[in-house]
């Protein structure tokens, strides 16, 4: 069929289109190929020909910076230092033996960190750089810089290091860091290269390791040029890594360090919270240690010795230690019993001195007894047959369920390491652990805080401050990361009757101001400041000591309280280990904090009663010259 003229003009300007779209395309694809040809061979000649002569191009990671933590007022807990190092990669130093003889002669090596990198070399692949030396001088790095072509697969480096300015003050909060382990590289399916780093640092309790992620980010890399003998050339490019973000936590270094220098050789704790957001102000554990011992891997002597230690440094005992709470748990059951209707505040018993429960017979602290007590005066002289009584009403069942309401038993969810959770038992419990049925005495010991009952000295701050609010304040310790605030843990209204909590804490309140009360003696007289409380001893031995006996054998002495009592704002928790008594030995620490944090400073004196304030002035100097001293070493505030 013949086409047109038409018809024909119409195809062959298609056919024109068609050929000038394929041949540009064919023109864009040679440009292209070209352009790249005269890049590979002209602008990266260089390159490729260095290649070509045995020479190689590696891709090294580089350490992200580490986040850095602060307290609640902006000062540094932990931070980063330059360090300067010497690695060593097994592939191309060949003779391994003979590099380190030729390095030892430049610089002197530790024989421990030396013996730690050869077992390090032996299990790591031989293209992975193992450190040498760290914390070395600039002039021993000037001197193996210039000794390089003699020292094949040695590198010097300038790093990052972790450092804690505060030292003993938050040793077991923040915790340390250390060198990467087999162990944290167990944690992993998929270890993130960055651990395999030579000596990163990954933490290893404490806030460094509960928030790891958060602190440590990414990693950067760069890429430098090796001669055919490990030498490195020269840098070809580097991209930094991302910063880990900066953790802000609630604790007030001033307090801390206050209530550290209070607490002096003691074994003891003590946990201050704000019962306003459930803020951690203190959480202190005596004695501490020093974190910077750990961050480089510490001698068997230095851990020998505190490991050896028996107030046991290395022990978070405001988390990780469980007592029996004593007295301080009668709190408690009142309130159980208020709450079931089995108790009304005028309701009385009689303590002889002794309750009579079947054939055994459970004493009062009060040997002659305290007569007549109600809901009050059982608290304020923390008569025991009180809470005797109230047991076999109450019942264990209706105890514990109130315990865990007021925040015992439960593990808080606070970034420190081996948390507990105590122990508050029922009957499943001991059927389950004991393999035997719940007896009375068993809820007669736990009414007083007795018997299988275990509290730490967070828990008890938790409890106390529930006491004082009605809400289900929890702690938190983390007030911030990376400037985004966390939420506040201030609670909810825990569903208790006003009237219940009311009676207890005029308990409470007597305890600490009326003159028969067992923590009169540590009282607060200044107006608006007045505190509330309750002392606690709890048995380590079955039998009554005194400081005549043994360390080790003598009760643990407890107080916890809430101040002030018109408008509370913060609640306090203290543990002396073997401390005897808690209204001798923990009480008057417990007065002492609660001034300190009201004041924000040390307190005037007529905050004491007259009869004190000497010995006060006298323990305020003191304190304060030792508090002034550990400052002057080291000011660290962002």
């Amino acid at each position: 069929m013949r086409r047109s003229p038409k018809e024909t003009a119409e195809s062959a300007r298609r056919i024109t289109r068609r050929g000038l779209v394929l041949g540009g395309l064919q023109l864009g694809f040679v440009t292209t190929l070209g352009l790249r040809m005269h890049h590979m061979q002209v602008d990266q000649a260089d390159e490729f020909r260095l290649l070509a002569e045995e020479n190689r191009i590696n891709i090294r990671l580089i350490p992200p910076s580490r986040g850095r933590i602060f307290d609640r007022n902006g000062v540094v807990i932990a931070d980063n230092e330059p360090t300067y190092r010497i690695t060593l990669t097994r592939e191309d130093a060949g003779d391994v033996a003979t590099v380190i003889a030729h390095l030892g002669q430049l610089v002197e090596l530790d024989e421990n960190d030396l013996n730690r990198a050869l077992a390090e070399m032996e299990r790591t692949p031989p293209f992975i750089p193992v450190t040498i030396a760290e914390r070395v001088s600039w002039e021993d790095i000037s001197r193996v810089a210039v000794n390089a072509p003699a020292l094949p697969g040695v590198t010097t480096e300038v790093g990052l290091s972790r450092v804690y300015p505060q030292k003993e003050l938050f040793a077991h909060v923040a915790g340390y860091v250390g060198p990467v382990s087999e162990r944290d590289l167990a944690r992993y399916e998929d270890p993130p290269p960055l651990l395999r780093i030579p000596r990163f640092q990954v933490g290893k309790v404490g806030v460094e390791v509960r928030h790891e992620e958060d602190l440590r980010d990414t990693a950067g890399a760069k890429r430098v040029e090796v001669n055919a003998v490990g030498r490195v050339m020269r840098e070809l490019d580097r991209r930094e890594g991302e910063s880990g973000a900066d953790i802000q936590l609630t604790v007030d270094t001033d307090l801390q360090d206050y209530t550290q220098a209070r607490l002096g050789e003691e074994s003891a704790s003590v946990v201050v919270l704000d019962l306003e957001k459930g803020d951690v102000l203190t959480i202190a554990s005596a004695p501490s240690y020093n974190p910077n011992l750990f961050v480089r891997g510490i001698s068997h002597t230095d851990f020998n010795a505190l490991n050896t230690n028996d107030h046991r440094p290395l022990a978070s005992k405001t988390v990780q230690d469980a007592y029996p709470p004593g007295s301080t748990f009668k709190m408690v059951t009142a309130l159980a019993a208020l709450d079931a209707g089995l108790l009304a505040p005028d309701d009385t018993v009689y303590c002889p001195g002794h309750y009579e429960v079947g054939s055994r017979s459970f004493r009062c602290w009060k040997r002659s007894g305290h007569g007549y007590m109600n809901l009050e005066q059982s608290l304020r002289e923390s008569c025991d047959v009180f809470y005797y009584d109230l047991a076999l009403k109450v019942g264990i069942e209706r105890i514990a369920d109130m315990a865990r309401r007021m925040g015992l038993g439960v593990a808080h969810d606070i970034p420190m390491s081996a948390v507990t959770s105590g122990l508050v038992p029922d009957k499943a419990w001991k059927v389950r652990e004991r393999g035997a049925e719940w007896v009375i005495g068993d809820s007669v010991n736990a009414a007083i805080g007795q018997g299988f009952v275990l509290t730490s000295p967070l828990q008890l701050a938790v409890m106390t401050a529930r006491v004082a609010t009605g809400r289900s304040i929890s702690p938190r310790l983390v007030r911030s990361i990376d400037g985004v605030e966390t939420p506040s843990r201030g609670g909810t209204d825990l569903g208790l009757n006003p009237n219940h909590l009311l009676q207890v804490q005029r308990g409470m309140f007597a305890v600490s101001n009326n003159r028969r009360g067992t923590g009169y003696g540590s009282r607060i007289i200044a107006e608006g400041m007045r505190m509330a409380g309750k002392s606690g001893t709890a048995q380590v031995v079955s039998r009554i000591t005194t400081e005549a006996d043994p360390w080790e054998d003598r009760d643990h002495a407890l107080f916890v309280s809430f101040a002030p009592f018109d408008n509370p704002k913060i609640a306090v928790a203290v543990v002396v280990e073997h401390g005897v008594g808690g209204s001798r030995t923990a009480a008057p620490i417990a007065r002492d904090v609660t001034l300190q944090a009201l004041y924000g400073e040390d307190p005037p004196l007529d905050a004491y009663p007259a009869k004190d304030r000497g010995r006060i002035k006298t323990q305020q100097e003191k304190l304060s010259s030792q508090r002034r001293a550990r400052k002057s070493e080291e000011p660290s505030r962002a």
